[in-house]
This record gives structure tokens, C-alpha cells and sequence, in this order.
């Protein structure tokens, strides 16, 4: 499909990528049933025009998820290049019977090919392979906002600590990978060497789209449907202490929980990690029906 679906062009330079940003505006939002038949006369009969239709109507979603990862000091030309990969692979393998929108499934997917391609061009970074450390490489900056981390240079050891305990990581892994990430940041440092772009200059409307409000609303009705099915797998304890401990605000403390059942702390500890682990391993299952095992493994 790659090969015989002709997109806009995506010229190098300012100009270009200013130009090709005015052009994928034009092309309008599907509404749920046009896009319904589209992806059935695709997926049934291969039609390659209502293939085309469903890409170029979302490319606006892949340059808004692109400009997300602006901060890698990667030509923001080729991350859409890439998030546009990941897109064609989504409608490639979309299935509207499942009864969620396109905008939702392509996310993953799009998200996986930018991440993929930002991972292999920073070669020189060790930024390791399991699924924490990557998670660290695409989250540092975020957590860093979330706790107002915010000075250069090295962080302050609570925060480091904080970090961390977030994202699932080693305190050396955190601060080696914030050194290696200084200096991104400066939206006034400049696209490459031999431009004078600014990554300020191709910042984007912050107010959400009605794509990406479509997509966030998918998702956490998504994610919410999934937690749902694996509560459901759980005993009538384990889930009272999973949902007192986890998905509550201001968890209630183990030795309330102790009382409550009769049995002690270390008991209600190891009920809740048991009852973690199966809500885990229902969700991992569930998504990997829903969005295909690749997804599931690449989203951070």
C-alpha cells in the first residue's frame, strides 16, 4: 500500500515543512460511518482510494503525536516521515468491526514507528533495551514537568529518587540518562547545524485538535474497558485490597485492610501484589487482542 498511495509531499526545509503542514489541513475529518465503509471497502475488497482517504485524513494526528518528540534534536521532517510509516501500517491492519475508531488504533502505531526511529538515531546513546529503559528515555522530560524539576543541570537527589520510584527504573539509570538528554530542552537551539530554524519556530496550536481529543477520549475509554475485564478476574478480596490500595487517591494503609479481613499486614502485602500481577496479565492479554502484541510491547 505504501508504494501506490501517493501523500503530500514533504519538501526538506522550512518552507516545506511549512507548506506541507498548511496542505494535510485541507484534507477534512471523517465522521465515524464514512470512515466505517472506508475501512470496510478496504479491508474487504482492497480498494486502494478509500485506503488513501483514511491516511490523508489523519496525518494531521501524526504531526501533532511528531511535534511531541521535537525535543530529540531529529529533523522534525523525518519523525513525521516515520509517524506517516506507522500510520499507513495502521490501516493496513485496521479492523472496524472491533467497534472503536481508526484515530484510537493509529496512535499505537504511530507512536511505535516515531519511537522506533528516535531510538535508532540515537545510536550513541546507551539507552539499553528493556521496555523501563525506554520508557525512562521517552518519559524523563515529562516526570521532570510533573515534579517542576526544572533547572539544568543535574537533579537533586529526592528527585532523582522520585523519578525513579516512577518510572520503574535504577537512580544511576535516571541521572545518566538526564545528562545525556541535556541541553534538548532549549527551544531556542536550532533544528541542525546548517539551519538557522529554530525548534521554536515549528511549535504547534497547544490547544488540543479535535483529533487528539478524539484519540484521548478513545483511549481512556479503551484503558478503562480493559481494567474492567481484569478486575473482573479477581477474587472478591483481592480486589477489594487491589482497588483500596491502587486505584484510590489516598490508598487505605495495610493495617486498616489487616483488620478488615482478619489476617495480617504482610498478608494483605502479598495479596495486593498477586492481585497486581493477574490485572497485569489480563490487560497485557486483552490489549494484545485489541491492538496486536508489537503495539503493546513498544508503547511506553
Amino acid at each position: 500500500m505504501a508504494q501506490t498511495t501517493s501523500l503530500p509531499a514533504l519538501a526538506s526545509g522550512e518552507g516545506g515543512l511549512n507548506r506541507y503542514l498548511q496542505e494535510i489541513r485541507l484534507f477534512p475529518m471523517l465522521q465515524p460511518e464514512e470512515e466505517f465503509m472506508l475501512a470496510k471497502r478496504w479491508r474487504e475488497h482492497g480498494d486502494t482510494a478509500a485506503a488513501h482517504k483514511l491516511i490523508t485524513s489523519h496525518l494531521r494526528l501524526v504531526a501533532k503525536i511528531a511535534m511531541g518528540y521535537r525535543g530529540y534534536g531529529l529533523p522534525i521532517g523525518e519523525v513525521i516521515s516515520e509517524g506517516n510509516v506507522g500510520l499507513m501500517q495502521a490501516v493496513k491492519k485496521f479492523e472496524p468491526d472491533k467497534g472503536f475508531r481508526l484515530a484510537t488504533y493509529a496512535m499505537w502505531w504511530i507512536k511505535a514507528s516515531i519511537q522506533e526511529f528516535v531510538l535508532r538515531s540515537w545510536s550513541l546513546v546507551k539507552i539499553g533495551t528493556t521496555a523501563n529503559q525506554k520508557k525512562l528515555f521517552f518519559n524523563l522530560r515529562k516526570v521532570k514537568g510533573q515534579i517542576q524539576a526544572l533547572e539544568d543541570g543535574d537533579l537533586k537527589p529526592d528527585q532523582v529518587k522520585t523519578i525513579a520510584k516512577k518510572l520503574g527504573v535504577t537512580e544511576e539509570d535516571v541521572v545518566s540518562m538526564n545528562r545525556r538528554l541535556a541541553g534538548d530542552t532549549s527551544l531556542n537551539s536550532q533544528i541542525r547545524a546548517d539551519s538557522e530554524g529554530e525548534w521554536q519556530d515549528w511549535l504547534v496550536d497547544e490547544s488540543d485538535s479535535q483529533e487528539e481529543t478524539l484519540v484521548e477520549n478513545q483511549e481512556k475509554s479503551l484503558r478503562r474497558g480493559l481494567l474492567t475485564e481484569a478486575l473482573d478476574k479477581l477474587t472478591d478480596r483481592e480486589r477489594r485490597v487491589f482497588e483500596a490500595r491502587r486505584l484510590q487517591d489516598d490508598p487505605t494503609t495495610l493495617e486498616d485492610l489487616s483488620q478488615e479481613f482478619g489476617v495480617s499486614r504482610e498478608r494483605i502485602r502479598q495479596i495486593e501484589v498477586r492481585a497486581f500481577e493477574k490485572v497485569q496479565k489480563a490487560v497485557k492479554n486483552a490489549a494484545q487482542k485489541v491492538l496486536g502484541p508489537r503495539l503493546v510491547q513498544a508503547s511506553p
